[in-house]
């Protein structure tokens, strides 16, 4: 459980956001597990952010940002895509490594070093091959996405996206040999919800956590597939 003092607005904020992006109702057990503050924490913090004109809380307990909240969301999520695409491009750090290093340089990017970074940088996913702003399930279906727990087994994808909010689900991918780029096998959806697929390094079993975060296009086929 991390101590609060060290978990900012902006993380708040930023998790609000990105959890929205995921379809998920934002009620504080989310921000408790996401953000891995304690509960009391957590409403302590949301009833500042309320005050502050952050966020509103529904009577069912759902939170939502206000457009300040979301602008401020949205900056927050800008300077963690640049640095994360900072440490990648121009350092050479891997895709596992760089989700938790650029929370942390995030709150450090002057509006200078920003602009610094964007004209450096351009236009571009960040190495998890997400965009800026977090996109919805649904955004991700209409462009022809589907996450691998959905995926159809006998067919073959190409993996275009990670959820990339726990590093810990990061660095398993990783060892598994799943990453943006990777091609990959669907053999079959099981009974117990996991996953079996084949990857040019052998076969895997993801569970249903893990194959929800990862986001694939298949692969165009033959007439004869």
């Amino acid at each position: 459980m991390k101590d609060s003092i060290y978990v900012s607005k902006e993380n708040y904020l930023k998790a609000i956001l990105e959890a929205e992006a995921e379809g998920k109702q934002v009620i504080p057990a989310v921000l408790s597990h996401w953000l891995e503050v304690s509960a009391p924490a957590v409403t302590m913090a949301l009833k500042r952010l309320k005050r502050d004109g952050f966020v509103t809380i529904e009577k069912d307990g759902i939170v939502r940002l206000t457009e300040a909240g979301r602008e401020t969301a949205y900056r927050t999520a800008l300077r963690h895509h640049l640095v994360e695409r900072m440490l990648s491009e121009i350092f050479g750090m891997g895709w596992h490594e760089i989700h938790e290093e650029a929370e942390r340089l995030e709150h450090a990017v002057s509006p200078a070093f920003e602009a610094k970074l964007k004209e450096k940088l351009g236009e571009g996913a960040c190495p998890h091959g997400n965009a800026v702003l977090p996109e919805s399930p649904a955004e991700r279906k209409r462009r022809g996405e589907v996450p691998l727990s959905e995926a159809q087994e006998g067919r073959r994808y190409t993996v275009t996206s990670l959820h990339e909010r726990d590093p810990k689900l990061l660095i398993f991918l990783h060892g598994a040999g799943i990453g943006p780029g990777q091609k990959l096998q669907v053999k079959s959806q099981n009974y117990d919800q996991t996953v079996s697929i084949q990857l040019p390094t052998g076969d895997s079993i993801l569970g249903r956590p893990a194959a929800e975060a990862v986001w694939l296009k298949q692969e165009k086929v033959g007439p004869r597939d």
